[in-house]
């Protein structure tokens, strides 16, 4: 009884199977521009994140240049020593997990803070024309950082000194405990309108009717902000504060070089991991051992993620990042 019905249904699976998979083409061909338009980005991401990650070998081998990496012998876990056996060990590893747990604590506040007094901004005009203002700063290297910076503190010719402590002048640039709070400022404000913008975007994003609900029931602005604004960005704050703790054993190397003029009288203030790899590969010229801080700093970074992130799990699985 089945038999007659077996070519027929045969047939329709095959002509099922030619419909896919027209339709699959057609669906490539409407999608071709936007593969194109993620092409460039597509290239810059392998290039810079997945290519150089091959140099992970360079950390666990005493690097010949006249044979190559490759042939180069492997020396185990020899280059990852000197990070901890010398004397500065506990003061890079200090100063660079500090700085972060500050700025990330302080940054978080002071990014939420800008970015709802951007929203509230009424008219158009005046926040095309602050929007740019403070985002500015990041755009500026940190070589013109640097003179900036010099052109506040200069001994002789310095702001600070010629105004505020001309009776007192300070010596800025021979003074370690200065700097802690002058690198803070110095932070934030490069950074901080930049990391406002995520959380602008957020808040433009929120159903303007929760507002206007709220504000018929009588809630004050500072009620809004609580009740509404907050609650809604608390997705997005999780995330970027578990990409800054994946972060919180790396630092800016050009804030803590360039600002302080690489000044060895600032060092147990201003020396990270970063800038300690720095002048080590300038005396000692050698790469092994600046690749196995690299990678140090890259695992215990990833460990982070993954216990904040199992962290966050628990107390809030729907805020989870995966």
């Amino acid at each position: 009884m089945s038999q007659p019905n077996a070519p027929a249904v045969s047939e329709y699976d095959g002509i099922l199977a030619q419909r896919q998979k027209i339709k699959k083409q057609e669906e490539r061909k409407r999608n071709l521009p936007l593969y194109l338009m993620m092409l460039p980005g597509l290239v810059y991401l392998i290039a810079n994140n997945y290519l150089p990650m091959f140099g992970i070998l360079i950390a666990f081998k005493k690097i010949n240049f006249t044979v190559g990496l490759f042939k180069s012998p492997w020396c185990g876990f020899d280059n990852f020593e000197y990070l901890f056996k010398t004397k500065d060990a506990f003061i890079m590893i200090r100063n660079t997990v500090c700085y972060n747990l500050v700025w990330i604590a302080l940054g978080l506040v002071i990014s939420v803070f800008i970015a709802i007094c951007m929203a509230e901004i009424s008219s158009r005009k005046i926040a095309k024309v602050i929007q740019p203002v403070i985002c500015f700063p990041s755009m500026v290297s940190a070589v013109i950082l640097s003179f900036i910076v010099y052109a506040f503190l200069s001994v002789s010719y310095g702001y600070l000194n010629t105004t505020i402590f001309q009776s007192d002048p300070k010596n800025w640039y021979a003074t370690a405990r200065y700097w802690p709070v002058i690198l803070t400022i110095v932070h934030f404000w490069q950074n901080a309108g930049q990391s406002s913008i995520i959380y602008m975007a957020s808040i433009g994003g929120i159903d303007k009717s929760l507002y206007e609900s709220a504000r018929l029931d009588g809630a004050t602005k500072m009620q809004q902000i609580a009740h509404i604004t907050l609650p809604m960005l608390k997705p997005m704050i999780i995330l970027m504060l578990l990409l800054s703790i994946g972060r919180i054993f790396n630092s800016d190397f050009g804030l803590f070089y360039q600002v302080p003029l690489g000044n060895g009288l600032l060092a147990s203030t201003t020396q990270t991991i970063d800038t300690y790899v720095y002048r080590a590969l300038l005396e000692l010229n050698n790469v092994s051992m600046s690749s196995a801080a690299s990678v140090f700093q890259a695992i215990i970074g990833f460990v982070l993620v993954l216990l904040s992130n199992m962290l966050v799990r628990v107390v809030e699985p729907d805020n989870a990042l995966f």
